[in-house]
């Protein structure tokens, strides 16, 4: 090895386990260097660089709702989301977050699209940093009573009323909450299109989740930490088995024919 050159494995620790910054002078000098295992190296450090480079412009992409209400005069944007309307069990639970204008998490996208690994991530580092978030919800028995969808609206309106301080815009996935005398745009498809509201859908995934595996320890016969209370053909066969339990939605159809037997 040539006196001065760092071995491989070196540049293999600094750069890609610890990953050191590489400046320009440093970046030269590899691009130079004929051995293979550092041309490995440039590779990963430069696909790295690109393809935060990429996350970078999707973030900001998700951020221009924001944008526009801050340009407007709006400093408090929440972010609503819920998770849990197709469930035969279980609340419908939604997320209201409020982010910093500067805050940009890699990673923050449709909960839907994560891992559940990459989901609690995300939780703790949303909530670690958000300026304020709260979790609002409704119960089976409400959602019998006024229907899953106004029940999703009562759960979203929950969490907007539980964020302190209050915001003064709301960015909603897919619906307006009239009740709610705030500034608000609701965006089809939101926990794809604003940071906000794919950080809510992350929250509200997350908690519901949890939920449902601590309703599992309760109905253990159900399955209810493996399919959340989704109509997945073991919940609903052991719905026909077992009957419904106290957290079941008793207006859903599956539940209903098993109430009916």
């Amino acid at each position: 090895m040539r006196k001065g050159r760092r071995s491989i494995v070196e540049l293999r620790r600094m750069y890609l386990d610890e990953q050191h910054p590489m400046g320009p002078e440093e970046e030269r000098a590899l691009s130079l260097d004929p051995r293979t295992g550092a041309q490995a190296v440039l590779r990963v450090i430069r696909a790295r660089r690109e393809q935060n480079r990429r996350e970078q412009l999707r973030l900001e992409l998700m951020l221009r709702h924001e944008q526009r209400l801050w340009s407007d005069g709006y400093s408090l944007v929440a972010g609503i989301d819920e998770a849990g309307m197709s469930p035969l069990a279980g609340p419908v639970v939604a997320a209201a977050i409020i982010l910093p204008k500067d805050y940009r998490l890699a990673g923050v996208d449709d909960s839907k699209k994560l891992s559940a690994s990459k989901r609690e991530y995300l939780a703790i580092e949303l909530k670690k940093h958000a300026l304020a978030w709260a979790i609002g919800s409704a119960l089976p028995s409400e959602i019998d009573e006024i229907n899953i969808y106004h029940a999703g609206l009562l759960a979203m309106r929950r969490a907007a009323e539980g964020l302190d301080p209050q915001p003064d815009a709301l960015l909603i996935d897919a619906r307006p909450l009239k009740a709610v005398p705030l500034r608000q745009e609701s965006i089809v498809k939101g926990d794809q299109e604003s940071f906000s509201i794919a950080a809510a859908s992350i929250l509200a995934k997350t908690n519901r989740d949890a939920l449902m595996c601590a309703l599992d320890e309760r109905f253990p016969e159900y399955g209810f930490a493996k399919h959340k209370g989704y109509p997945v053909a073991a919940h609903v066969n052991a719905l026909r088995r077992f009957g419904a339990c106290p957290e079941h939605r008793r207006s859903f159809a599956p539940v209903r024919a098993v109430l009916a037997r």
